[in-house]
């Protein structure tokens, strides 16, 4: 096979192959797993090449493994990048991120960010001596005028948890690159599959792994997709950090990133079902799906994404105290933090990220939403569950 195949591949055969990794050869049609801490050097002079090579995927499993450079090869081809690097978990791939870039200077990142990143923005990047601005998603003025102080990166993501607001890539990006600063975006909600952002100006694009791109929620994984000069960077400091994938969680995202292309079609399929069966239900004050019609960001949701996602949030009539009703008379979802497997899952934010963020974050967030994920089941099934959980007249009972 030749290492260029993958860049004229349609994205289900991408997923699906394996990706030769230099040094390899080998007849086995599955992965295998290196799960070895260190690797035996030949002899001293290259042990000593190997101690100083970034990214060595045989010297020392905190530096790479040959399970990482598989996997992010795969990874890599589907997001349309160079490379890409794997991390212990989404929040270990942001906070390597931001450290990179922003240490001891600045980073402009929009308002409505995850839960932990906004924490880590809030609380610990003032501890670095990063400073922090915020700006509205939406607001490309403000994001023009932040960026004329300098800045070492911008964070962005798009679409936001959890109200699956879009952020416009395209227009960030060419702000920040006539400003010189890097854009970093958190992606997890759409995949791969759904958008490819590299491709619209982004430098770099972040995955919690542990979602859509594992898939079975078995396994908690980050991933940064980068060109190689940029990942040289990232890594040169990751490394030091010690959040390191390990070799058998590598290769059981190998294992799931083989069904992304199938598992996110009936993601986006039964999501967009869900939504607009949740538009015409009276207890339900308003949905957030980029599947809408005459969703307010119709244009450019069409522009920049071919899919909307598996992930759905709503609210609810009377608060939280209400949507803590709802969610306990669902017998098909979990009431579990994360998404993207075959299981749907729910959560309240309201109280999920209570610890996370300060009170103006919060104040972002309604008391009474819900975040659905949905999973591989019948959309049919999880609407009659959600039909007999919600109150029938629109009113908590």
């Amino acid at each position: 096979m030749r290492r260029d195949a993958m860049n004229t591949w349609q994205v289900d055969t991408v997923a699906a192959q394996r990706r030769p990794v230099d040094g390899l050869v080998g007849v086995d049609v599955a992965p295998v797993i290196h799960p070895t801490a260190a690797f035996a050097a030949p002899t001293a002079a290259a042990f000593a090449e190997l101690a100083v090579r970034p990214r060595a995927d045989d010297f020392y499993t905190r530096y790479g493994n040959p399970n990482h450079a598989e996997t992010a090869a795969v990874i890599a081809a589907l997001e349309g990048g160079e490379t890409a690097l794997l991390y212990a978990s989404g929040m270990a791939a942001i906070t390597a991120t931001i450290v990179a870039f922003g240490a001891g200077s600045r980073v402009v990142a929009q308002r409505e960010l995850y839960g932990g990143t906004v924490g880590f923005l809030e609380k610990i990047a003032p501890r670095l001596g990063i400073d922090v601005d915020f700006v509205h998603h939406a607001d490309l003025a403000g994001f023009d005028q932040a960026l004329r102080t300098p800045a070492a990166l911008v964070l962005l993501e798009t679409p936001t948890n959890p109200l699956l607001r879009v952020t416009d890539v395209a227009a960030v990006s060419a702000l920040a690159q006539r400003a010189g600063a890097v854009v970093a975006v958190d992606a997890t909600l759409a995949s791969p599959i759904n958008q490819q952002l590299l491709r619209l100006g982004a430098d770099i694009v972040l995955h919690s792994a542990t979602k859509y791109l594992g898939g079975h929620g078995d396994l908690t994984a980050g991933v940064s997709v980068t060109s190689n000069a940029l990942a040289e960077r990232l890594w040169s400091d990751a490394y030091l950090f010690g959040a390191t994938l390990s070799a058998h969680d590598a290769w059981m995202l190998q294992r799931g990133l083989r069904t992304l292309p199938m598992r996110i079609r009936q993601h986006n399929r039964s999501a967009a079902a869900v939504a607009a069966y949740l538009t015409e239900h009276p207890a339900v004050v308003r949905v957030h799906h980029p599947s809408l019609a005459g969703h307010p960001q119709a244009e450019l949701i069409a522009r920049q994404m071919s899919g909307p996602g598996g992930v759905l949030s709503f609210e609810v009539r009377g608060g939280l105290e209400a949507a803590e009703l709802v969610t306990s008379r669902l017998h098909l979802a979990a009431r579990a933090a994360s998404f993207g497997g075959p299981t749907p899952a729910v959560v309240l934010p309201a109280s999920m990220w209570s610890g996370m963020a300060s009170a103006a974050m919060q104040d972002l967030v309604p008391a009474g939403l819900i975040r659905l994920a949905v999973g591989l089941e019948d959309p049919a099934d999880l609407i009659a569950d959600l039909d007999q959980a919600l109150p029938a007249q629109g009113q908590p009972q």
